[in-house]
């Protein structure tokens, strides 16, 4: 297994080179530092508040000056940020730096939103309990966001100590290897150890981010990086085996192998945003299949030639993904389109188009003429 590190060379001198500060980041803030403002990265967002690492210290510092009209854009665990040098609790934040990654939900409103939960992320950890069900399509949800940040994601099977027989183990491992090509998928436990090295090796470089339902869980799993009990945990119902949100705000946390972790709150709902180049990356079969369909615009709907069809008939491609894949496609299509009017007249024209040529089809099969 190979998960890229950051690319940037890392600054060790400096005192935010624990929390991810670069030559990179370095350059970025050399305007700011001319004008004597004092470099860090937020750790906490709390209501317009935030917690700032700095060379200074931890500082508590308001984002008023900060606040975009985007709610993509405002002020998010893992921006780096130029404030106040100096002055009263909390300070003032003046500038966010230019992000590098960002990881964006779009928010359960009717106001189609999007959710900035983590900005600045190189490895996005997403946990999925083997106390449970597996959900396939919510692991390719996870990961189509994952891929479209900008970040490498890897799929964490938490609780594997509940699987101890070692096919069946395996068996889960590939039906989530199914759902995540080129992501690599890591079966651990916090009780025996299994699969812990693995993940610490990963999450040493750079920043990752811990993603997943309540009840998966990722607050052990914190903990165990950790090597403390920093993080809340409660024990997931039996019922179900859900958990009751244990985190309550994205909190970014120092790792004493190196590294930077962030935590969140359980995530029931993960909605797309402009994610069409991330379900792409996870459905990247059917994307190669359908550079060989007959028709450029094939919709995989029973039009000759269809190479995606032809993989389901073979058994090479799993009806599911195919189902998924579309709802996927579908949803962010939506999405996309309630704040891009061309792209809803063209929705809208393309949907006029394949209506008029199924009349027509159909018209022929009758034995009518449509002038």
């Amino acid at each position: 297994m190979h998960l890229s590190s950051p690319s940037a060379s890392s600054v060790p001198s400096h005192p935010l080179a624990v929390y991810g500060w670069d030559a990179g980041w370095e350059a970025e803030f050399a305007a700011h530092a001319e004008q004597g403002l004092l470099p860090g990265r937020v750790v906490r967002v709390d209501r317009g508040l935030c917690d700032v690492v700095t060379p200074a210290g931890d500082v508590r510092a308001d984002t008023e000056f900060v606040v975009p009209r985007d709610p993509t854009k405002v002020v998010c665990t893992g921006d780096w940020v130029a404030l106040d040098p100096e002055g009263g609790d909390p300070r003032y934040v003046r500038t966010v730096l230019p992000r590098r990654t960002a990881f964006v939900r779009s928010t359960s409103s009717k106001r189609s939103e999007g959710q900035i939960l983590a900005a600045n992320v190189d490895h996005a950890l997403v946990a999925l309990s083997l106390a449970v069900d597996l959900d396939l399509g919510r692991v390719e949800r996870f990961l189509a966001l994952a891929w479209e940040s900008g970040a490498q994601p890897l799929v964490v099977l938490t609780k594997a100590d509940l699987v101890p027989d070692p096919v069946g183990l395996a068996y889960l491992v590939q039906d989530v290897e199914t759902a995540a090509p080129g992501v690599p998928v890591l079966p651990v436990s916090a009780t025996t150890g299994t699969g812990l090295d693995a993940v610490a090796a990963v999450v040493s470089g750079g920043t990752s981010v811990l993603l997943g339902q309540s009840g998966t869980g990722k607050s052990t799993l914190a903990n165990v990086l950790l090597g403390e009990d920093v993080m809340r945990v409660h024990a997931a119902r039996d019922v179900d085996g859900k958990g009751r949100h244990t985190t309550t705000t994205r909190n970014l946390l120092a790792l004493p192998g190196g590294g930077v972790l962030i935590d969140t709150p359980g995530l029931r709902g993960v909605g797309l945003w402009d994610a069409g180049s991330g379900v792409g990356q996870v459905f990247s079969e059917i994307e190669e299949l359908a550079e060989r369909c007959r028709f450029h615009d094939c919709a995989h709907a029973g039009e000759p030639g269809c190479a995606v069809l032809a993989a389901i008939d073979t058994g090479d491609l799993p009806e599911r993904r195919l189902a998924s894949y579309r709802k996927l496609m579908r949803e962010n299509q939506r999405i996309v389109a309630k704040t891009d009017a061309r792209l809803r007249a063209e929705i809208r024209r393309d949907w006029k188009r394949r209506g008029a040529e199924g009349r027509a089809a159909m018209d022929a099969k009758r034995g009518r003429w449509r002038p």
